[in-house]
Order: structure tokens, then C-alpha cells, then sequence
């Protein structure tokens, strides 16, 4: 692969030193890992309510869908604008920066006037209009890795979003498909590395959606840090049993609490490691 050619924007041949993009004043792509934690789909203002206030101290970015691409036509859709403001009202009020994903183009204006950082979700990461729509804008992109693409792919999907002038791109890996049928996805950790070979960009994981299952989490998010990741992106529910989606995968509230817990110390062991290296 010929980065200077085919990644004019998003290899290190572009620019040596790593990128780190500010969402609302969190810088993620610094030396700490930023944590994102919500529920996979914003169901009422009580539950983000919920959610936010218990999740505050051990989370920099506050996430929630109002637009879900669900497998089957039949599965709850979200709340659309409604969800968009309960998100904005409840980021407001804990004082957390909010991401939400938009679907398509027509979408985008009105998902970023309530928002902090677009999410592209893995269906969309080759929705070359949708990418092209939000390189428009200046405000923060999550792109997540789709399910069946490889990391040239994905990286190639960041360059049209900065070739339309917007540089600020977190990469996510979500897991992708394998002949695996006992986790949702597989979580390519090899990919947090690879990208930092390649790229200046910034890259976090979502151990939920990888795994599908919560006994999963916590594992793969710290090997993720392990691995350098920026950042991690963790569904959390008050009643996982009965959310309207990724319920089996959602961490309650005060296990996801444990688990940063749990990165932070892991942070700082790979510190003092490197200090007395």
C-alpha cells in the first residue's frame, strides 16, 4: 500500500506527530484515555436521566441513539428528534459533551445542532454521501470500522470526510465479522496498533458491540487500553433486561463505574512501566 498516494490525509506520511481532536474540550488522542458510556438507544428523558448522573464522574462523552439501524424493520427505531433533545438536555445538565449517530445526509444538519460528535455507524461507513456530508462541517466524527471492512477500507472512508475539509476524525473498531458464532463480532485489537502505525488519527474501541454479551466488556476494553487505545465506547443501561435494544450487552451503571476504574489503574501500570523501562 502506497500511503502517500492512496491516504493523502490520514497517514503518517501526512503528518508524523499523532492528531488530537477536541470534542467540547475533551481532547481525545492525548496521553489519558477518554471514556464515552450510554445507552445503545435514548428510550426516555428518566433513563438518560439515569444514566448520565451515574456515569458523570467516570465518563468525559455522553452517548445515545435517536436514529438506530436495526437488522429487522420490526425492532424500535428511536426517538428521532425527541431523542436528540432528551440528549441535549441531559448533556447540558451533567455537563458532559454528547455523540449520537446520524444515518443519512438529510439528517445531518439537524443531528449536529444538537450534538458534540457525529457517530458513523459501521452499516454507514461506506456511505460515501453521508461522509462527504459531515467533511462539510467542523464538528468531531466517530467513524466506526464496518463489519466486514479492512483497515485500508476504513481508513480510505476517514479520507473522504477530511477531503472535504474537515480534519476531525476518531476512528472507533467495533469488532468485525468472523466465522465466530459465539460473540457478536470479533474485536480486531491488532487494529489499535496498525492504525497508530498508519495513521495520526485517533482511535477508540467499543468492547460492547464487539462482544454482544456484558461478561465480555470489561476484558476486551482493557485490552483494548492495554493495546493503546485512546479511548473507550461502552453501552451502559439502569435495566439492561429491559432496554429496547443491546440489552445483553449493556453494563449497569456501577460495573461500568468498576471498569474504568479498573483502566485507569491499568493506565497507570503501563506508565510506570514505560518510566522505568
Amino acid at each position: 500500500m502506497d500511503l502517500k498516494t492512496s491516504l493523502p490525509l490520514t497517514s503518517r506520511t501526512a503528518k508524523l506527530e499523532r492528531t488530537v481532536i477536541d470534542v467540547k474540550g475533551v481532547q481525545i488522542g492525548g496521553p489519558e484515555p477518554v471514556f464515552m458510556a450510554g445507552p445503545c438507544s435514548i428510550e426516555s428523558l428518566s433513563q438518560m436521566r439515569e444514566v448520565a448522573h451515574a456515569v458523570k464522574g467516570h465518563a468525559h462523552i455522553l452517548r445515545g441513539g435517536a436514529f438506530k439501524p436495526r437488522t429487522s424493520p420490526y425492532s424500535f427505531q428511536g426517538l428521532a428528534e425527541e431523542g436528540l433533545e432528551m440528549l441535549q438536555a441531559v448533556g447540558e445538565e451533567v455537563g458532559l459533551p454528547t455523540v449520537s449517530e446520524v444515518m443519512s445526509p438529510e439528517d445531518v444538519d439537524l443531528v449536529a445542532r444538537y450534538v458534540d460528535m457525529l457517530q458513523i455507524g459501521a452499516r454507514n461507513m461506506q456511505n460515501y454521501a453521508l461522509l462527504r456530508k459531515v467533511g462539510t462541517l467542523r464538528k468531531p466524527v466517530l467513524l466506526k470500522r464496518g463489519i466486514a471492512a479492512t483497515i485500508e477500507e476504513w481508513l480510505l472512508s476517514a479520507e473522504y470526510i477530511m477531503s472535504e475539509g474537515n480534519p476531525n476524525v476518531v476512528l472507533c473498531e467495533r469488532g468485525i465479522r468472523t466465522f465466530e458464532p459465539l460473540t457478536r463480532n470479533t474485536l480486531d485489537i491488532s487494529a489499535v496498533p496498525m492504525v497508530h502505525h498508519l495513521s495520526h488519527l485517533p482511535v477508540v474501541v467499543d468492547p460492547s458491540h464487539a462482544a454482544g454479551a456484558w461478561n465480555l466488556v470489561e476484558p476486551l476494553a482493557l485490552a483494548a487500553i492495554a493495546a493503546g487505545a485512546d479511548g473507550l465506547m461502552v453501552e451502559v443501561h439502569p435495566h439492561p433486561e429491559a432496554a429496547l435494544s443491546d440489552g445483553p450487552q449493556s453494563l449497569l451503571p456501577e460495573r461500568y463505574c468498576q471498569l474504568v476504574e479498573s483502566a485507569r489503574e491499568l493506565c497507570t501500570l503501563i506508565v510506570r512501566r514505560q518510566t522505568h523501562a
